[in-house]
């Protein structure tokens, strides 16, 4: 029977993951399976745990957002060892995009029995940040800023921070002038963002990227260039369906590399926690990493 060790940011989703992980636990332990539960004080904490807890050739349960789910995953990248998502955050874009059941019993059955299956991981570099893998995806430009915001709301939860976070940012917002270099091949872009996604899904269920897949090698990099306000506010609307890409102000490239460059010290993000700023290294690491899911 299968030996987990649950890793749990005890704040995500508003103090929520401690609660989520009780129901499951019962029924893990009902069915036989052993469960030990760390709880980390900090993201490098968790990171800490999840290693050891591999080391031990223990499947390791993030249990959390994507904060978590992401630094976690990016830990055991590369190591062999099995990660299993518990969602239990504000956002938890990258379980969304594993289609994991909210149903504590379906996931329940889920981790106790699927077999692992890879998924590629991204490896993010900086002059001024050391190197770090994450899950999702990697943006750069106005929803870094939305991001901050929305990490430091007090009284918005879920989708809501992050479309109060996204308003408040766009206002102050001035366009960058970008330097993509996507496998070897530059592109200039003026506008709003750049992202980077693995994952078809960002900020809190927003189909930034809806043909991007998390096992095919390659990461799509989406482009949203300079427009007017109102219109930038109807491309957020779009996110909810993936519509925007199709609106001539989004270009959407595919590759394996690629470096982003401004003229000004941009913002940019990594799963809701790296907070640093251009430029930026971006690589797939292709099925680096075995999931439950």
């Amino acid at each position: 029977m299968r030996q987990f060790t649950a890793v749990v940011n005890p704040t995500a989703g508003g103090s929520t993951g401690a609660a989520t992980l009780l129901h499951l636990a019962r029924l893990l332990r009902e069915a036989g399976a052993e469960l030990e539960t760390e709880y980390s004080h900090s993201l490098a904490h968790a990171q800490d745990l999840a290693r050891r807890a591999g080391e031990r050739g223990r499947i390791v349960l993030a249990v959390g957002g994507d904060g978590i789910a992401g630094g976690i995953g990016g830990a055991l990248s590369g190591t062999g060892t099995v990660l299993g998502l518990v969602p239990a955050g504000r956002g938890n874009d990258f379980a969304r995009a594993l289609k994991l059941p909210a149903d504590p019993a379906a996931l329940a059955d889920l981790l106790l029995h699927a077999e692992p299956r890879p998924v590629d991981t991204i490896e993010v570099e900086s002059a001024v940040h050391p190197r770090t893998v994450v899950l999702g995806s990697v943006y750069a430009g106005v929803d870094a800023v939305a991001n901050r915001h929305a990490n430091h709301a007090r009284l918005l939860r879920g989708a809501a921070s992050y479309y109060a976070g996204g308003l408040r940012a766009v206002t102050t917002w001035r366009a960058a002038d970008y330097r993509i270099t996507v496998d070897g091949e530059e592109h200039m872009h003026r506008g709003y963002t750049v992202v980077a996604a693995n994952s078809p899904y960002y900020g809190s269920g927003r189909l930034i990227a809806p043909d991007a897949r998390v096992d095919d090698g390659l990461l799509d990099v989406v482009m949203i260039r300079d427009a007017p306000r109102r219109l930038f506010f109807a491309l957020m609307n779009d996110l909810k369906t993936g519509a925007h890409i199709h609106r001539p102000e989004v270009r959407v490239l595919r590759g394996r590399e690629l470096r982003i460059e401004a003229d000004r010290p941009v913002p940019y993000g990594a799963d809701g926690e790296v907070d640093a700023t251009l430029p930026v290294t971006v690589r797939v690491r292709p099925k680096d990493l075995p999931v439950l899911y």
